[in-house]
């Protein structure tokens, strides 16, 4: 009975993960588009080979919640609050970093 309920919790468990890792992955491509609008339309400076490796750290680089405020703003539109979450992510130290090894390969392509 026991192992019964182990399996039957284990098995809750497992789909309950997958679940989860659906909706995390939904969120993260609708915030990869308003981090990508928001590069694309409120940081000029940055080269239009360099969006894709930028969103994509900025991306690694944010909180959930910080996923979540982007995957709204892509349903609602990209707003001046958008590209201030956008640079204050782009300000961490872990997201220079991937930024700059990222751009480093897309300027090698």
């Amino acid at each position: 009975m026991i192992r019964t309920l182990m399996l039957t919790a284990f098995v809750a468990l497992t789909a309950c993960d997958q679940a989860t890792q659906v909706v995390d992955d939904a969120a993260r491509r609708s915030a990869k588009v308003a981090v990508n609008e928001a590069i694309n339309t409120r940081f000029p400076a940055i080269p239009s080979q360099a969006v894709t490796p930028f969103t994509d750290c900025v991306i690694d680089n944010s909180s959930a919640g910080e996923i979540g405020q982007f995957a709204r703003d892509a349903v609602i539109g990209v707003t001046d609050t958008t590209a201030a979450l956008v640079r204050t992510v782009i300000e961490r130290p872990e997201t220079q970093t991937c930024i700059i090894q990222a751009g480093r390969a897309a300027f090698t392509l």
